[in-house]
């Protein structure tokens, strides 16, 4: 009798909870707790816990009950698309500050694509937290 009780608590599903919106949720639009409720689903790749999404900001529309996944939400904006940008260089000892426009959005840590206002060379760069864009290998 023991075993066919193990049995049966082994062999049940286990609880799933997947995260969904409460609302449409525009692109650009800043996650607030109110956005977000938790339902009984397991969807692979889904987030599960508000906190992981809340303070974020949507990268594409976000349709009620539908979940969410990590790719959907990122840090919110810091830099707008043709935005004058500082772009930064730093290898050795050499250091090239100059100014560029940003070709794309993006928050901290987003590599973007942006043109050097000098040269109309198009580089890429990592935005930092004071929203210096670092190209090459500076952090």
């Amino acid at each position: 009798m023991w075993r066919a009780l193990i049995f049966l608590a082994l062999a049940a599903p286990a609880g799933a909870e997947t995260l969904v919106p409460t609302r449409t949720i525009r692109a650009q639009d800043i996650l607030a707790p109110e956005d977000l409720t938790v339902i009984a689903r397991n969807t692979p790749g889904a987030l599960t816990d508000p906190l992981e999404a809340i303070g974020l900001e949507a990268r594409s529309t976000l349709y009620a009950n539908r979940p969410i996944r990590p790719a959907d939400i990122g840090a919110p904006a810091l830099i707008d698309r043709n935005q004058i940008v500082p772009l930064n260089y730093v290898t050795g000892g050499l250091r090239i500050l100059t100014e560029g426009r940003a070709l794309a959005r993006g928050g901290v840590g987003d590599v973007i694509r942006v043109m050097n206002l000098s040269s109309r060379t198009t580089v890429s760069g990592r935005i930092a937290a004071d929203g210096t864009v670092h190209v090459g290998l500076a952090p």
